[in-house]
């Protein structure tokens, strides 16, 4: 087996162990979308990406026809980020935006290959000072973002490809349990 291939395994094996954790973040979800709450997603590069991913899938659909969901990328703004960056500083990007959007009793979601991203470091404690949940999908934890997270889903991965192609399968996961539980709810 190609050696990208088996630290994949690896670390989907290691993962298959947090799938009730997962589905209890789509049920936690669930009830802040539905009840009109936000959830705001950053990440830097290949995460930002996977944010971007995952807010398309609950903005548009994952598998059936819905109502959409109020789910926010906050890198995807250029003009605010470039602004921001210019104004207050790269660390400021997510920060300052988690303090316009976010409102208590949302969610923020940090994707971090690392757990290290100041910018995102940042988000993180401005959702905690603002009543907002603060979530990661990371890297090896402990890092500082599982730490400042209220809840955490490490991949225990060095390769930051397989911690990228996990958070990717991590993603669909939650958008199935986010549908589901809506699914319920609304029977």
């Amino acid at each position: 087996m190609h050696p990208h291939l088996s630290r994949l395994r690896t670390a989907l094996r290691a993962m298959d162990a947090d799938t009730a954790t997962i589905s209890v973040w789509g049920r936690k979800l669930a009830a802040v979308l539905g009840g009109g709450g936000r959830l705001l997603v950053c990440g830097n590069g290949g995460s930002a990406a996977e944010a971007q991913h995952l807010t398309a899938e609950l903005v548009g659909r994952y598998r059936a026809d819905r109502e959409p969901y109020a789910a926010i990328p906050l890198h995807a703004d250029t003009s605010a980020v470039t602004a921001i960056g210019n104004d207050f500083g790269a660390d400021e990007v997510y920060a300052r935006q988690v303090r316009a959007h976010g409102r208590p009793g949302d969610v923020l979601m940090c994707l971090s290959t690392s757990g290290r991203s100041p910018n995102v470091l940042a988000a993180a404690r401005a959702a905690r000072r603002t009543g907002i949940a603060a979530w990661t999908l990371t890297g090896p934890a402990p890092n500082p973002l599982a730490a400042l997270c209220d809840e955490v889903l490490a991949v225990p991965a060095g390769d930051t490809a397989t911690v990228q192609e996990v958070h990717l399968a991590v993603i669909h996961m939650l958008c199935d349990a986010v549908e589901d539980a809506m699914e319920e709810a609304t029977g």
